[in-house]
This record gives structure tokens, sequence and C-alpha cells, in this order.
């Protein structure tokens, strides 16, 4: 049997200046243990006078235990590639953390290229494990994330062991890991959402296993906000612009696999999805699955699902464990890699959902900075989903704030998603279809379908102002509804007449 640690003994070994890749996708499968004792040892250090910094790779977002409360306590020298966190926002946006905002599904590729350097620790939560002399067979939790990548890189390894969960969600994993570019690397044979390549659980040798964390820790999962009119309207905008592709022939009746980002918007366009009679039953093929996908799969409309994580509820959790028999032959959780591969979501032609905070006259997309400047959270896998899928959708809701902000703005303050990579936008509003477009077309289809009532006025001023070109743009003028809000607290300026 390996040694086993106390989290407060486990923190004790870690450095300052140590690079610490973890286990888990979004909140869930992070090891919690660990960190909640390695935050007050750094308080305690730097109480102290002395230094205590780590970096912290991870395969997506992931909890407040792990990049909350660490960088709270100043712990976290370098962090990638996502975060959605509040307190790591406040920190990063305070200069105190270097963060690389990175594609999902590039990141256990670019720790196998060394991009990051030398993994100096893998901190892993595993749900049950076999512990052998020359091998340590590893069972995951509720996500995948890049843990066959980690444990074959770290020097060292430490397992949280968490009997929180279920030990036969063992079952629901897929670890397979793509060769290199150099290694004669053929295709990733997932030809239905639901195949399965490699092994449910992740090997590693056992003399880098420094020792093992018993826990019993509850998954620090998100709850979302219940459907509100203006998140419903939305969800069945989307289910309607996917019908009427449906019955034009641009979309098979048989239907395609569905994507959709994390959050109370993509959750309830799931929802409106689920529920539309206008939408056949349905596949997922996914970096997350959320509350609704796992109520839907028992109902029958979703059939098969496929993700990284299980982004759910701790009462969504058990309903899988409580169906295991079900799930294990209809839901794989797989690692990042292959999850958000460009190649895998290309061919089986996922419709790719994402949430914006805002869009341009022109179908750019920022999803990730608020003015320019402020981080909100980060691209995530959206890039991955939306530059590949069969088709490519983009929700917000058409203004913030009380209507002091408007999510359609003459030009984004920051660009995560070009407008080339960008066929529908769809607020409460309604949905404009950019395909086949040139830009004052979709100007005028953005303006007339998702614009807030509120807004359209000063969009359309906007393009009267704006130079002759292929795509004008004002320089003068592009930015103004973020300058006004930015020094008056309402984009509704009155006209444009400073900015000329």
């Amino acid at each position: 049997m390996y040694r086993r640690l106390s989290a407060a003994e486990a923190a004790e070994l870690i450095h300052h200046g140590d690079t610490m890749a973890l286990s888990g996708f979004t909140p869930n499968d992070n090891p919690k243990a660990i960190f909640r004792e390695l935050s007050k040892r750094a308080i305690r250090l730097h109480e102290k006078g002395e230094e205590f910094q780590v970096g912290i790779l991870t395969g997506a977002s992931s909890c407040q235990s792990v990049e909350g409360d660490m960088a709270v306590a100043k712990a976290i020298k370098f962090r990638a590639p996502f975060s959605t966190n509040k307190d790591f926002r406040t920190h990063t946006n305070l200069g105190e953390v270097d963060y690389e905002d990175m594609h999902l599904g590039h990141m256990a590729e670019r720790l196998r290229h060394g991009f990051y350097g030398e993994v100096d620790w893998a901190i892993i939560e595993v749900s049950d494990m076999v512990e052998g002399d020359k091998e340590c067979r590893a069972y995951l939790t509720s996500a995948g994330g890049i843990v066959t990548t980690i444990a074959r890189l770290a020097k060292h390894v430490i397992l949280e062991h968490n009997q929180f969960h279920n030990p036969n969600s063992k079952y629901l994993h897929d670890t397979y890991e793509p060769a290199d570019c150099w290694q004669n690397r053929g295709p990733i044979m997932v030809l239905k959402p639901y195949d399965r390549l490699g092994e449910n659980y992740v090997s590693i040798p056992a003399e880098k296993i420094v020792g093992v964390i018993e826990s019993n820790i509850p998954e620090e999962a998100r709850s979302f906000p219940d459907v509100n009119a203006e998140t419903l309207q939305i969800g069945l905008n989307v289910a309607e612009l996917l019908s009427r592709d449906i019955q034009a022939g641009r979309i098979p009746k048989c239907f395609l696999p569905i994507q959709s980002g994390v959050g109370s918007t993509g959750n309830a366009v799931l929802k409106a999805l689920g529920t539309s009679p206008l939408i056949p039953q349905f596949n997922v093929y996914s970096e997350v699955i959320q509350d609704a996908v796992v109520d839907y799969m028992l109902e029958g409309k979703v059939l098969d699902a496929s993700c990284a994580a299980m982004t759910v509820t701790n009462e969504a959790l058990r309903k899988v464990y409580d169906n295991m028999d079900y799930f294990s032959k209809h839901l794989t959780l797989r690692q990042s890699e292959v999850a958000n591969s460009p190649e895998v979501i290309r061919r089986l032609g996922v419709i790719a959902m994402n949430t914006a905070l805002e869009c341009d006259l022109y179908g750019n997309e920022n999803s990730s900075h608020i003015c320019g400047s402020a981080l909100m959270n980060g691209i995530g896998g959206s890039c991955d989903y939306i530059r590949n899928g069969y088709i490519s959708i983009f929700t917000t809701p058409s203004t913030a704030k009380g209507g002091t902000i408007s999510a359609i703005v003459p030009m984004c303050s920051h660009i995560d998603s070009t407008e080339h990579d960008v066929d529908f936008i769809v607020t409460e509003q309604g949905f404009a279809d950019l395909r086949g477009k040139g830009p004052l077309r979709r100007a005028e289809e953005i303006i007339n379908n998702c614009a807030h009532p509120d807004y359209r006025p000063l969009l359309r001023e906007y393009l009267k102002l704006a130079p002759m070109g292929h795509e004008p743009q004002h320089m003068r003028a592009a930015l103004a509804f973020h300058d006004t809000f930015l020094r008056k607290g309402d984009m509704r300026l009155t006209d444009f007449s400073e900015y000329l």
C-alpha cells in the first residue's frame, strides 16, 4: 500500500516555484484537500516574509479551493489555460497573476512539447485505484482533463482518493492519449459520439507516487440560475433556427451532435432544445455536459453523450451514479485533447453553441474581456468548437446591467472568435444568420434581429458615419460605446458628435 499522507503533510512537500499540474476540468475532479492546506501554508509563509508561489496547470477552469483561495493567498505565479473564478479574476486584473488564456484542446499537447517547462507535481483526484508494485491504475472521478499526459510527464504524483465519488465512475472514462505529430500520428478514430479508444484508467509508475491523501469532499459545483424569460427566449430562438435548417435540408433529419459551453445561457438553450418538438432526439459531443443533459439522457431526448467533464450540481452527479448501468453505456468522459479535437469535431459535424460577452456589427465575438482590459473568464474550448463546427452559434442577452451595456457594439473591444468563424448570433431579440453575407449585410442582419431596440438607432448612425470600405469602421467612434460606459456607466450615448 502506498504511503498515506494528510493534506497538510502533502502541502509541506510543495516548494516555492514548483509547477503543479492537476486533474479536473471545470470544478469537477479537482484535487481539493491539498489546496485547502496549501493556501493556508502560503499565507503563513508570507506573514513570515518568505516567498511562496507555484504554477498551476489544469485541463480547464478549476474550483474555489484551487484557484480562488490560492489567488487570495497570492500563491499563484503562473496559471493556464482557463478560469471562471471571481477571486482569481480579481487578483489577475490587479496584475498579481501571470495568466495565459489558451485553447483547452491544445493544453496537453503543449505540455508534451515542453512549452510550460518541467512538471514537478501531478496532483490527481481518484475514485479508486489498484496499488501495484510497479504500476498504479488510477480511476478518475467526474472529469477527464489532461490527466493521462500529466501523470506521464510529472516528476512526482500525489493522489487524492476522494470517497465522495462512486468508484463505479471508472466505467464512464476513456483515457486515450494521441501520439505526437512526429510519431506517425494517426487519426483519432471517434466515429460516433460514444466511441471509446483507450482504457478506463490512468497508468502511473509506482515509483512516482509520493503518497495518497484520503478525503471525502463534495464537488465545489456551480449551480446556475433558473431559466428566465430572457434565457428561455434565447433557447427558443436557437431551436427555431436549427429547425429551419432541418426543414431546408441544411441539417439532416437525423440531426447532428450538439456542443454547448458552460453557463446559465448554455444550460437554458439545452433545456429549450430538449423540450422543443421541432428538435429530434440528439447526441451530445461537447467539452462539458450540464444538468439539463443528464435529465434529458434519462428521459431519452439525448441518446449518447461525450465530454471532458460532468459540470453538474452534486444532485445531478448523484443521478448519474445512481443510474450507472445506463450511463456507463451512453456517457463517455474523455481527455480534453480528444473532447476538443478539431479533427473529431469537424468529422462528426458538431453544432457548436457558445456564449459571448459581446459581438460587433460584422460578427466578431468577445467572450473573455470587459471593455478590452478586464478579464472576465477566458476562451475555454469555445474556439476549438466554433472554428470547426458544422454550424457555429454564439448566444448572449442583448443587454446587461439593466440596459446600460449593449452586447451588440460597433467594434468588439477584444476579439476571441473572428467574423470568419461565426455563423449565427442569437439574443432574446432574435437571430442573425451571417452565412453567405458580406460585412454590410451582416451588420444589417445583426442590428435588425439581435440588437436591443434602445441601441438600434445608435448602431445605424454609426454605420452612416463610417467611411466607405469593405468593412467600414470609424476609428475614433468605433469604441464609443465602451468609452461612454467607462466614463458615465451607460453605453447609451446621445450621439457620436464628440467622437467626430
